[in-house]
């Protein structure tokens, strides 16, 4: 038999909580400790400036300001003057009286949560060692293998377009070189021809009249 029920003759206090919260949210007792009075500290800050906390499905805490106002004395009935008070108001929420008021609506709780059984506070939080060493070991490759591949792709493709591009506009830039040298020759042999036609002219001009006398 594992470890004997706490005794049910008063409400449940602070310690007696965490436990059944350790063992419900399966988390160590001095954690679930730690939470609850974390938790008391900021509610009971938080609205004592006068902000609310709500907790959907749960509790309501609201700081109320009451102005001065008139009423009647319960006891004798007459009108009289009250003045001005602060309230504090914990308004449990609809699904919170429903499933209180229904117990087969209330959240089902895990054996050793309530009646406490003191074996199972213990054993609350602790996860065994193999699953701890094996968890990182399978992982951690998968995850790694395709980062490394695909940068290496990219930059094989970036450095071929890069060494191809300077080869194209070198020979575009020699193509007009060759042709300019080509222009000036033709330009130089009609200059040099011209004026041997010229010359023959003027000579055969000389010799006509000369045969005719």
């Amino acid at each position: 038999m594992p470890g004997r029920n706490v005794a049910r003759m008063s409400a449940m206090n602070r310690r007696d909580l965490a436990k059944a919260v350790a063992v419900q949210a399966d988390v160590d007792l001095k954690t679930v400790i730690k939470v609850i009075e974390g938790f008391t500290d900021v509610v009971t800050g938080v609205v004592a400036k006068g902000e609310t906390i709500s907790i959907p499905g749960f509790v309501r805490f609201v700081k109320v300001d009451r102005a001065a106002r008139m009423g009647r004395n319960p006891a004798t009935g007459e009108q009289m003057m009250f003045k001005a008070s602060k309230k504090v108001r914990v308004s449990a929420a609809k699904a919170f009286r429903d499933s209180v008021m229904n117990p087969s609506r209330a959240p089902k709780l895990v054996r050793g949560a309530f009646p406490i059984i003191e074996d199972y506070v213990k054993k609350a939080g602790t996860v065994p060692a193999k699953v701890v060493a094996k968890a990182p070991a399978t992982k951690a490759p998968a995850k790694k293998a395709p980062a490394k591949k695909a940068p290496a792709k990219k930059a094989a493709a970036k450095r071929a377009t890069a060494t191809r591009a300077p080869a194209k506009r070198a020979t575009a830039k020699r193509a007009p070189a060759k042709k300019a040298p080509a222009k000036k020759a033709a330009k130089r042999a009609t200059a040099t021809r011209a004026p041997a036609k010229r010359a023959t002219a003027k000579k055969t001009a000389k010799r006509a009249p000369a045969r005719r006398g």
